[in-house]
Protein backbone atom coordinates (compact mmCIF):
# COMPACT_ATOMS: atom_id res chain seq x y z
CA UNK A 1 0.00 0.00 0.00
CA UNK A 2 1.42 3.41 -1.27
CA UNK A 3 1.56 5.88 1.97
CA UNK A 4 1.11 9.33 0.32
CA UNK A 5 -0.48 12.50 2.66
CA UNK A 6 0.70 15.35 -0.18
CA UNK A 7 -2.05 17.51 -1.53
CA UNK A 8 -4.49 16.85 0.87
CA UNK A 9 -7.92 18.54 -0.17
CA UNK A 10 -10.11 18.23 3.36
CA UNK A 11 -14.16 18.33 2.03
CA UNK A 12 -15.07 22.02 2.69
CA UNK A 13 -18.26 22.37 4.61
CA UNK A 14 -21.04 24.24 2.09
CA UNK A 15 -24.49 24.87 1.80
CA UNK A 16 -26.71 23.56 4.38
CA UNK A 17 -24.01 20.93 5.24
CA UNK A 18 -22.66 23.03 8.42
CA UNK A 19 -20.26 20.44 10.26
CA UNK A 20 -19.60 19.18 13.73
CA UNK A 21 -18.17 22.37 16.12
CA UNK A 22 -15.25 21.06 18.10
CA UNK A 23 -13.78 23.09 20.99
CA UNK A 24 -10.92 22.01 22.76
CA UNK A 25 -11.09 22.36 25.66
CA UNK A 26 -7.81 21.01 26.61
CA UNK A 27 -5.47 19.08 24.53
CA UNK A 28 -2.33 17.80 27.05
CA UNK A 29 -1.91 14.80 29.32
CA UNK A 30 -4.38 13.94 32.60
CA UNK A 31 -1.31 15.80 34.40
CA UNK A 32 -1.25 18.75 31.84
CA UNK A 33 1.63 20.30 29.94
CA UNK A 34 3.58 21.71 32.09
CA UNK A 35 3.27 18.60 34.85
CA UNK A 36 2.79 20.21 37.92
CA UNK A 37 6.53 20.64 39.91
CA UNK A 38 8.26 18.68 37.24
CA UNK A 39 11.94 20.32 36.45
CA UNK A 40 12.35 18.75 33.10
CA UNK A 41 13.05 20.45 29.99
CA UNK A 42 9.76 20.42 28.36
CA UNK A 43 7.71 21.27 31.04
CA UNK A 44 10.59 24.27 31.61
CA UNK A 45 9.65 25.32 27.72
CA UNK A 46 5.99 24.82 27.82
CA UNK A 47 4.91 28.46 27.39
CA UNK A 48 2.41 30.46 25.94
CA UNK A 49 0.23 28.49 23.82
CA UNK A 50 2.04 25.43 24.85
CA UNK A 51 0.60 25.38 27.60
CA UNK A 52 -2.19 22.83 27.79
CA UNK A 53 -4.85 21.44 29.99
CA UNK A 54 -5.69 17.88 30.08
CA UNK A 55 -7.98 16.74 26.96
CA UNK A 56 -11.82 17.38 27.05
CA UNK A 57 -14.03 17.69 24.54
CA UNK A 58 -16.81 20.34 23.72
CA UNK A 59 -18.72 19.10 20.30
CA UNK A 60 -21.73 21.50 19.07
CA UNK A 61 -21.90 22.64 22.80
CA UNK A 62 -24.33 19.88 23.34
CA UNK A 63 -21.60 16.69 24.14
CA UNK A 64 -18.45 17.07 26.51
CA UNK A 65 -16.12 14.38 26.15
CA UNK A 66 -13.97 13.90 29.62
CA UNK A 67 -14.39 16.28 32.51
CA UNK A 68 -11.87 17.72 33.96
CA UNK A 69 -10.39 20.68 36.16
CA UNK A 70 -11.42 24.12 35.06
CA UNK A 71 -13.77 22.91 32.30
CA UNK A 72 -16.19 25.76 32.74
CA UNK A 73 -13.49 28.24 32.85
CA UNK A 74 -11.74 26.58 29.39
CA UNK A 75 -14.66 27.21 27.59
CA UNK A 76 -15.54 30.62 28.74
CA UNK A 77 -11.92 31.46 27.79
CA UNK A 78 -12.89 29.49 23.99
CA UNK A 79 -15.98 31.85 24.01
CA UNK A 80 -18.39 29.02 24.75
CA UNK A 81 -20.91 27.96 27.49
CA UNK A 82 -21.00 24.43 28.87
CA UNK A 83 -24.94 25.70 29.34
CA UNK A 84 -26.46 23.53 26.84
CA UNK A 85 -24.24 20.37 27.41
CA UNK A 86 -27.00 17.34 27.48
CA UNK A 87 -24.74 14.68 27.93
CA UNK A 88 -20.83 13.82 29.54
CA UNK A 89 -18.85 10.93 28.49
CA UNK A 90 -16.10 9.80 30.41
CA UNK A 91 -13.23 8.10 28.35
CA UNK A 92 -10.30 7.51 30.73
CA UNK A 93 -9.79 4.06 31.97
CA UNK A 94 -11.08 4.88 35.79
CA UNK A 95 -14.34 4.79 37.55
CA UNK A 96 -16.57 7.77 38.13
CA UNK A 97 -15.53 11.54 37.41
CA UNK A 98 -12.09 12.81 37.63
CA UNK A 99 -13.33 16.06 39.61
CA UNK A 100 -16.19 17.75 40.90
CA UNK A 101 -19.36 18.14 38.58
CA UNK A 102 -20.36 21.61 37.67
CA UNK A 103 -23.92 23.07 38.75
CA UNK A 104 -26.13 22.81 35.54
CA UNK A 105 -23.89 20.00 34.22
CA UNK A 106 -25.73 16.05 33.69
CA UNK A 107 -23.71 13.47 35.64
CA UNK A 108 -20.74 11.67 33.49
CA UNK A 109 -21.46 8.39 32.07
CA UNK A 110 -19.88 6.01 29.78
CA UNK A 111 -21.57 3.92 27.15
CA UNK A 112 -20.60 0.53 27.61
CA UNK A 113 -18.51 -0.70 24.52
CA UNK A 114 -20.36 -1.60 21.42
CA UNK A 115 -23.77 0.12 22.25
CA UNK A 116 -24.51 3.20 20.78
CA UNK A 117 -26.15 6.61 22.56
CA UNK A 118 -28.40 8.85 20.67
CA UNK A 119 -28.99 12.11 21.48
CA UNK A 120 -32.23 14.65 21.29
CA UNK A 121 -29.74 17.18 19.06
CA UNK A 122 -29.14 14.03 16.27
CA UNK A 123 -25.84 13.45 17.84
CA UNK A 124 -25.00 9.79 17.22
CA UNK A 125 -22.31 8.18 19.85
CA UNK A 126 -20.61 4.31 19.67
CA UNK A 127 -18.25 3.23 21.90
CA UNK A 128 -15.17 1.33 20.75
CA UNK A 129 -13.55 -1.04 22.62
CA UNK A 130 -10.07 -0.19 23.31
CA UNK A 131 -6.79 -2.11 24.08
CA UNK A 132 -5.57 -0.52 26.96
CA UNK A 133 -8.12 0.22 29.19
CA UNK A 134 -11.23 3.17 28.66
CA UNK A 135 -13.48 3.93 25.83
CA UNK A 136 -13.35 5.38 22.65
CA UNK A 137 -15.88 7.41 21.33
CA UNK A 138 -16.93 7.38 17.45
CA UNK A 139 -19.69 10.62 17.16
CA UNK A 140 -21.78 11.09 13.93
CA UNK A 141 -23.41 14.33 13.73
CA UNK A 142 -26.44 15.32 12.79
CA UNK A 143 -25.49 15.82 8.47
CA UNK A 144 -23.76 12.78 8.77
CA UNK A 145 -19.83 14.21 9.57
CA UNK A 146 -17.94 11.72 11.59
CA UNK A 147 -15.30 11.84 14.45
CA UNK A 148 -13.26 9.57 16.77
CA UNK A 149 -12.13 10.18 19.46
CA UNK A 150 -9.34 8.35 21.62
CA UNK A 151 -8.07 8.34 25.38
CA UNK A 152 -4.55 8.47 26.35
CA UNK A 153 -2.89 5.53 25.73
CA UNK A 154 -5.15 3.56 23.67
CA UNK A 155 -5.58 1.83 20.53
CA UNK A 156 -8.39 0.71 19.15
CA UNK A 157 -9.51 -3.35 19.39
CA UNK A 158 -10.69 -5.70 17.28
CA UNK A 159 -10.76 -3.14 13.98
CA UNK A 160 -9.63 -5.24 11.87
CA UNK A 161 -12.82 -7.03 12.74
CA UNK A 162 -15.13 -5.11 11.49
CA UNK A 163 -16.29 -2.20 9.30
CA UNK A 164 -15.43 0.76 10.66
CA UNK A 165 -15.95 3.24 8.51
CA UNK A 166 -14.16 6.57 7.37
CA UNK A 167 -13.83 9.38 9.74
CA UNK A 168 -13.50 12.62 9.06
CA UNK A 169 -11.63 13.73 11.70
CA UNK A 170 -9.12 11.94 14.44
CA UNK A 171 -8.62 13.20 17.62
CA UNK A 172 -6.01 10.83 19.59
CA UNK A 173 -2.56 10.43 21.65
CA UNK A 174 -1.06 10.65 18.48
CA UNK A 175 2.73 10.77 20.45
CA UNK A 176 1.86 7.95 22.79
CA UNK A 177 0.20 5.28 20.35
CA UNK A 178 0.86 6.03 16.86
CA UNK A 179 0.67 2.63 16.12
CA UNK A 180 -3.15 3.52 16.92
CA UNK A 181 -3.17 5.56 13.52
CA UNK A 182 -1.22 2.81 11.41
CA UNK A 183 -4.12 0.16 12.31
CA UNK A 184 -7.08 2.93 11.85
CA UNK A 185 -4.99 3.52 8.19
CA UNK A 186 -4.81 -0.42 7.92
CA UNK A 187 -8.82 -0.89 7.31
CA UNK A 188 -9.30 2.89 5.49
CA UNK A 189 -10.85 4.37 8.58
CA UNK A 190 -8.26 7.34 8.13
CA UNK A 191 -7.65 8.62 4.69
CA UNK A 192 -5.77 11.25 2.89
CA UNK A 193 -8.74 13.96 4.15
CA UNK A 194 -8.98 12.81 7.30
CA UNK A 195 -7.59 15.67 9.56
CA UNK A 196 -5.75 13.87 12.86
CA UNK A 197 -5.56 15.71 15.69
CA UNK A 198 -3.00 15.23 18.83
CA UNK A 199 -4.31 15.53 22.23
CA UNK A 200 -3.17 13.73 25.47
CA UNK A 201 0.32 15.80 24.91
CA UNK A 202 2.66 14.91 27.22
CA UNK A 203 6.25 15.96 28.33
CA UNK A 204 8.05 13.12 26.28
CA UNK A 205 8.62 15.51 23.55
CA UNK A 206 9.46 19.21 23.64
CA UNK A 207 6.94 21.30 22.75
CA UNK A 208 7.27 23.73 19.50
CA UNK A 209 8.54 23.56 16.25
CA UNK A 210 9.70 19.97 17.13
CA UNK A 211 6.75 18.36 18.05
CA UNK A 212 5.02 20.27 14.98
CA UNK A 213 8.02 18.52 13.13
CA UNK A 214 7.33 14.97 14.17
CA UNK A 215 3.69 15.72 14.27
CA UNK A 216 3.61 16.02 10.55
CA UNK A 217 5.92 12.85 9.59
CA UNK A 218 2.75 10.91 11.08
CA UNK A 219 0.39 13.48 8.82
CA UNK A 220 -1.40 14.73 11.80
CA UNK A 221 -1.03 18.57 13.81
CA UNK A 222 -1.91 19.72 17.43
CA UNK A 223 -3.73 22.94 17.60
CA UNK A 224 -4.03 25.24 21.31
CA UNK A 225 -5.93 24.85 23.85
CA UNK A 226 -9.79 26.45 23.28
CA UNK A 227 -8.91 26.06 19.72
CA UNK A 228 -12.48 25.33 17.43
CA UNK A 229 -12.53 23.31 14.46
CA UNK A 230 -14.92 22.17 12.48
CA UNK A 231 -15.41 18.39 11.39
CA UNK A 232 -14.92 17.75 7.64
CA UNK A 233 -13.79 21.15 7.03
CA UNK A 234 -11.05 22.29 4.61
CA UNK A 235 -7.53 22.45 6.37
CA UNK A 236 -3.77 22.71 4.97
CA UNK A 237 -1.62 20.46 6.63
CA UNK A 238 1.99 19.60 5.71
CA UNK A 239 3.11 16.99 2.85
CA UNK A 240 4.72 13.96 4.21
CA UNK A 241 7.31 13.48 2.01
CA UNK A 242 7.96 10.57 -0.32
CA UNK A 243 11.44 10.55 0.02
CA UNK A 244 13.50 11.42 3.41
CA UNK A 245 17.39 10.89 3.77
CA UNK A 246 18.28 10.41 7.54
CA UNK A 247 21.93 10.62 8.57
CA UNK A 248 23.80 10.70 11.66
CA UNK A 249 26.84 9.62 12.93
CA UNK A 250 27.35 5.96 15.64
CA UNK A 251 24.60 6.09 18.06
CA UNK A 252 23.20 9.14 17.55
CA UNK A 253 19.64 8.01 17.30
CA UNK A 254 19.26 8.12 12.88
CA UNK A 255 17.30 4.67 12.97
CA UNK A 256 15.36 5.48 15.75
CA UNK A 257 14.31 8.85 14.01
CA UNK A 258 13.34 6.52 10.73
CA UNK A 259 11.58 4.15 12.25
CA UNK A 260 9.36 6.93 13.84
CA UNK A 261 9.02 8.76 11.19
CA UNK A 262 6.63 5.41 9.64
CA UNK A 263 5.18 4.01 13.06
CA UNK A 264 1.92 5.61 12.76
CA UNK A 265 1.51 3.63 8.97
CA UNK A 266 1.02 -0.22 8.48
CA UNK A 267 2.63 -2.28 6.20
CA UNK A 268 6.03 -1.13 6.08
CA UNK A 269 8.87 -2.86 4.45
CA UNK A 270 12.07 -2.97 6.39
CA UNK A 271 15.29 -3.24 3.92
CA UNK A 272 18.45 -4.45 5.95
CA UNK A 273 21.39 -3.72 3.81
CA UNK A 274 23.78 -5.22 6.96
CA UNK A 275 22.82 -9.09 6.46
CA UNK A 276 23.17 -11.50 9.17
CA UNK A 277 26.73 -11.85 9.95
CA UNK A 278 27.28 -15.59 10.85
CA UNK A 279 28.77 -15.98 13.80
CA UNK A 280 28.79 -12.49 14.99
CA UNK A 281 26.79 -12.54 18.31
CA UNK A 282 27.66 -8.55 18.68
CA UNK A 283 26.05 -7.89 15.16
CA UNK A 284 23.18 -10.48 16.11
CA UNK A 285 22.60 -8.07 19.09
CA UNK A 286 22.27 -5.06 17.16
CA UNK A 287 20.06 -6.77 14.76
CA UNK A 288 17.79 -8.36 17.12
CA UNK A 289 17.78 -4.71 19.14
CA UNK A 290 16.56 -2.92 15.95
CA UNK A 291 13.55 -5.46 15.42
CA UNK A 292 12.45 -5.41 19.07
CA UNK A 293 11.49 -1.65 17.97
CA UNK A 294 10.14 -2.16 14.94
CA UNK A 295 6.28 -2.84 15.30
CA UNK A 296 5.23 -6.46 14.65
CA UNK A 297 3.04 -5.11 11.22
CA UNK A 298 6.29 -4.25 9.84
CA UNK A 299 7.86 -7.12 7.33
CA UNK A 300 11.39 -6.99 7.27
CA UNK A 301 13.96 -7.82 4.05
CA UNK A 302 17.76 -8.42 4.03
CA UNK A 303 19.33 -7.66 0.62
CA UNK A 304 21.25 -4.76 -1.20
CA UNK A 305 19.22 -4.94 -4.28
CA UNK A 306 17.75 -1.54 -3.86
CA UNK A 307 16.85 -0.68 -7.44
CA UNK A 308 14.24 -3.41 -7.72
CA UNK A 309 12.67 -2.21 -4.36
CA UNK A 310 12.73 0.93 -5.57
CA UNK A 311 10.71 0.81 -8.69
CA UNK A 312 7.70 -0.98 -7.50
CA UNK A 313 4.88 0.11 -5.86
CA UNK A 314 4.08 -0.82 -2.66
CA UNK A 315 4.20 -0.60 0.91
CA UNK A 316 6.50 2.18 2.23
CA UNK A 317 10.23 1.38 2.52
CA UNK A 318 12.53 1.95 5.59
CA UNK A 319 16.19 1.04 4.47
CA UNK A 320 18.57 1.09 6.92
CA UNK A 321 21.54 1.56 6.07
CA UNK A 322 23.19 3.25 3.12
CA UNK A 323 26.58 2.93 4.43
CA UNK A 324 26.32 -0.63 4.44
CA UNK A 325 25.34 -1.08 0.85
CA UNK A 326 27.97 1.17 -0.09
CA UNK A 327 30.30 -1.64 1.22
CA UNK A 328 28.52 -4.04 -0.04
CA UNK A 329 28.42 -2.35 -3.75
CA UNK A 330 32.38 -1.88 -3.27
CA UNK A 331 33.25 -5.03 -2.22
CA UNK A 332 31.71 -6.19 -5.27
CA UNK A 333 33.34 -3.81 -7.70
CA UNK A 334 36.94 -4.92 -6.19
CA UNK A 335 37.09 -0.70 -4.68
CA UNK A 336 39.55 -2.16 -2.09
CA UNK A 337 42.38 -3.12 -4.43
CA UNK A 338 43.80 0.02 -6.19
CA UNK A 339 44.52 -1.91 -9.59
CA UNK A 340 41.07 -2.72 -10.00
CA UNK A 341 40.01 0.69 -8.69
CA UNK A 342 41.75 2.50 -11.34
CA UNK A 343 41.25 -0.39 -14.05
CA UNK A 344 37.11 0.42 -13.82
CA UNK A 345 36.26 -0.05 -10.18
CA UNK A 346 35.66 3.34 -9.96
CA UNK A 347 33.65 4.06 -13.21
CA UNK A 348 31.17 0.41 -11.93
CA UNK A 349 30.52 1.74 -8.49
CA UNK A 350 29.52 5.59 -10.20
CA UNK A 351 27.24 3.24 -12.18
CA UNK A 352 25.94 1.38 -9.18
CA UNK A 353 25.50 4.76 -7.23
CA UNK A 354 23.81 6.54 -10.61
CA UNK A 355 21.44 3.41 -11.16
CA UNK A 356 20.69 3.73 -7.10
CA UNK A 357 20.16 7.50 -7.65
CA UNK A 358 17.76 7.39 -10.35
CA UNK A 359 15.19 4.78 -8.99
CA UNK A 360 15.40 7.01 -6.15
CA UNK A 361 13.82 9.81 -8.25
CA UNK A 362 11.41 7.75 -10.06
CA UNK A 363 10.26 5.97 -6.71
CA UNK A 364 6.47 6.11 -6.53
CA UNK A 365 6.39 4.59 -3.00
CA UNK A 366 6.88 6.19 0.34
CA UNK A 367 11.03 6.21 1.27
CA UNK A 368 12.83 6.66 4.37
CA UNK A 369 16.20 5.80 4.12
CA UNK A 370 19.38 6.05 6.92
CA UNK A 371 22.94 6.28 6.33
CA UNK A 372 26.01 7.16 8.07
CA UNK A 373 27.64 11.08 8.39
CA UNK A 374 31.40 10.00 8.72
CA UNK A 375 33.24 13.15 6.55
CA UNK A 376 33.10 15.09 10.19
CA UNK A 377 35.42 12.49 12.03
CA UNK A 378 39.24 11.73 11.70
CA UNK A 379 41.04 11.08 8.56
CA UNK A 380 41.41 7.53 8.16
CA UNK A 381 45.08 6.29 8.63
CA UNK A 382 44.29 4.35 5.24
CA UNK A 383 44.00 4.67 1.43
CA UNK A 384 40.97 1.82 1.58
CA UNK A 385 39.43 4.12 4.02
CA UNK A 386 39.61 7.46 2.75
CA UNK A 387 38.04 6.09 -0.05
CA UNK A 388 35.20 4.83 1.61
CA UNK A 389 34.68 7.96 3.45
CA UNK A 390 34.90 9.63 0.08
CA UNK A 391 32.85 7.31 -1.77
CA UNK A 392 30.02 7.75 1.28
CA UNK A 393 30.39 11.44 1.44
CA UNK A 394 29.12 11.21 -2.81
CA UNK A 395 26.59 8.94 -2.26
CA UNK A 396 25.02 11.08 0.66
CA UNK A 397 25.07 14.13 -1.51
CA UNK A 398 23.35 12.21 -4.12
CA UNK A 399 20.80 10.44 -2.79
CA UNK A 400 19.84 13.97 -0.51
CA UNK A 401 19.54 15.76 -3.98
CA UNK A 402 16.33 13.47 -4.31
CA UNK A 403 14.71 13.65 -1.19
CA UNK A 404 12.34 16.17 -0.38
CA UNK A 405 13.19 15.75 2.95
CA UNK A 406 16.65 15.68 4.79
CA UNK A 407 17.05 15.31 8.16
CA UNK A 408 21.00 15.35 10.73
CA UNK A 409 20.93 13.47 13.73
CA UNK A 410 22.99 14.82 16.66
CA UNK A 411 22.78 13.33 20.11
CA UNK A 412 19.32 11.85 19.29
CA UNK A 413 18.21 15.29 18.54
CA UNK A 414 17.08 15.90 14.70
CA UNK A 415 18.34 19.32 12.37
CA UNK A 416 16.46 19.58 9.19
CA UNK A 417 18.62 20.12 6.22
CA UNK A 418 16.03 20.39 4.01
CA UNK A 419 12.14 20.16 3.76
Amino acid sequence: MQVRLSGLARRPVTGENHGVELTLLGTGAPAGLPRPDCPCAACATALGADVRAATALLVDGALLLDLTPGAAFAAARAGKSLGGVRQVLLSHPHDGPAVEVPAGLPAPGRVPDGRELALLTGHRVRALAMDAGGTGYAVTGPDGQRLLYLPPGSAPAGVEDGDVGTYDMVVADVMGRPDALARLRAVGAIRPTTDVIAVHLDHDVPPGAELRRRLASLGARAVPDGTTLVVGAYEEVPDVPRRTLVLGGARSGKSVEAERRLEAFPDVLYVATGGLRGGDAEWAARVALHRERRPGSWRTTETCDLVPLLAEDGAPLLIDCLSLWLTDAMDSVGAWDDAVWADGGERALRERVRQLTSAVRAARRTVVAVSNEVGSGIVPATASGRRYRDELGRLNAAFASECEHVLLVVAGQAVTLRG
